[in-house]
C-alpha cells in the first residue's frame, strides 16, 4: 500500500526562486535563507520519496478573478513552469502522478470535499520553488508531484478547519491505493507577511513561532483559528498557512519533528520552514 511518511512546510516566496535562477544564492543577503535549506536537502535524498502531494496555492497564472476554484488537484501527466511575466523559471518540467491523482480524487470527493479536476496547468512560484528550496537545482525534479491548489487569493478562503480535515482525507485515500509509494505530503505559503498598503512589510515572529510549535504539539488549536485572526496578525498573505493545515492533518496524529528554520528578511517576508515525520 502506498503510505505518508513525512510532510514538509515551507514559505514560497518568488525571489527565492529568482535569486537561485540569477545565482545569487551565495550573496550575503541570500546565503542564511538557502543554508536554512541544507539539511533539508540532505534528509530528502535519504527519504527518496516517490510522489509528493503538494499544497500550493495559484498567483493567477493557471487561474485568475474569472474562475477561481476552492480546491483543484491536478491530474496530468506533465506540467509545465509558469511564465509568471518575466518568462518561464529555467527548472525542469514537473511530472505528475496520474493514477494517484485520480483516486484521491475519486476518494476525496466521494469523502465530501468538492475538488476541481484541472488535467492541465502550468505551476508557478508556489509550487516551483519548494521544490528548488529542497531538491536544489537537478536537471529532472527526482520524484513525481501531485499539485493540489487552495483559493487564498480571493475572499473567502477555506478555513483552517477545512484544509485540516481535508488533509485527513487525503490521508485516508492514500492509504487505500494500491500500490507500494513513499508520499510525501508539503503544505506551502507564508508565513506572515503582507505585501501592499500602509502594513506592507508585517512580520508578527510571536505568532509565526507558536503556529510551528503546534503543528507538532497542538494542530487541534491552529485548526481552530479563524481566517480573520490571520489577517490581522500575519498580514493579507499570512491567510497561506491554512496550507500547512491541509499537510499536518495528511499526518498521524503524532509526529516527529526533525528540523525547524525560521527566518527573515526574505524580499519582504518571514520564511518558514518545519519537517516532520510520521512514526515509522
Amino acid at each position: 500500500m502506498a503510505r505518508i511518511t513525512a510532510g514538509v512546510g515551507t514559505s514560497h516566496v518568488p525571489a527565492i526562486g529568482a535569486a537561485l535562477d540569477a545565482g545569487k544564492a551565495g550573496d550575503p543577503y541570500w546565503q542564511p535563507v538557502f543554508k536554512g535549506y541544507d539539511f533539508s536537502k540532505r534528509w530528502i535524498a535519504a527519504q527518496k520519496p516517490d510522489v509528493v502531494f503538494l499544497v500550493y496555492n495559484d498567483h493567477a497564472t493557471a487561474f485568475s478573478l474569472e474562475m477561481i476554484p476552492t480546491f483543484a488537484i491536478g491530474c496530468a501527466e506533465s506540467f509545465q513552469p509558469a511564465d509568471e511575466g518575466w518568462g518561464r523559471r529555467p527548472v525542469p518540467v514537473v511530472n505528475g502522478a496520474p493514477d494517484l491523482a485520480w483516486h484521491i480524487m475519486q476518494s476525496v470527493i466521494q469523502d465530501g470535499f468538492d475538488l476541481t479536476i484541472v488535467n492541465r496547468m502550468d505551476v508557478d512560484h508556489g509550487l516551483t520553488v519548494p521544490l528548488s528550496l529542497m531538491f536544489g537545482q537537478p536537471q529532472s525534479w527526482p520524484c513525481r508531484v501531485i499539485p493540489f491548489a487552495v483559493n487564498v487569493v480571493q475572499y473567502p478562503p477555506p478555513s483552517g478547519r477545512r484544509c485540516y480535515e481535508l488533509g485527513r482525507a487525503i490521508r485516508k485515500a492514500v492509504s487505500l491505493f494500491d500500490e507500494d509509494l513513499n508520499v510525501q505530503v508539503w503544505g506551502t505559503g507564508g508565513m506572515s507577511h503582507q505585501l501592499q498598503g500602509p502594513r506592507a512589510g508585517l512580520i508578527n515572529r510571536e505568532f509565526d513561532t507558536a503556529f510551528l510549535d503546534d503543528l507538532t504539539r497542538d494542530p487541534e488549536r491552529l485548526a481552530n483559528i479563524p481566517h480573520i485572526d490571520y489577517v490581522r496578525e500575519t498580514g493579507s498573505e499570512g491567510i497561506e498557512m491554512v496550507m500547512w493545515l491541509a499537510m499536518r492533518g495528511a499526518l498521524e496524529e503524532k509526529v516527529r519533528e526533525v528540523h525547524r528554520f525560521y527566518h527573515v528578511p526574505a524580499s519582504n517576508t518571514a520564511v518558514g520552514h518545519i519537517i516532520l515525520e510520521n512514526p515509522q
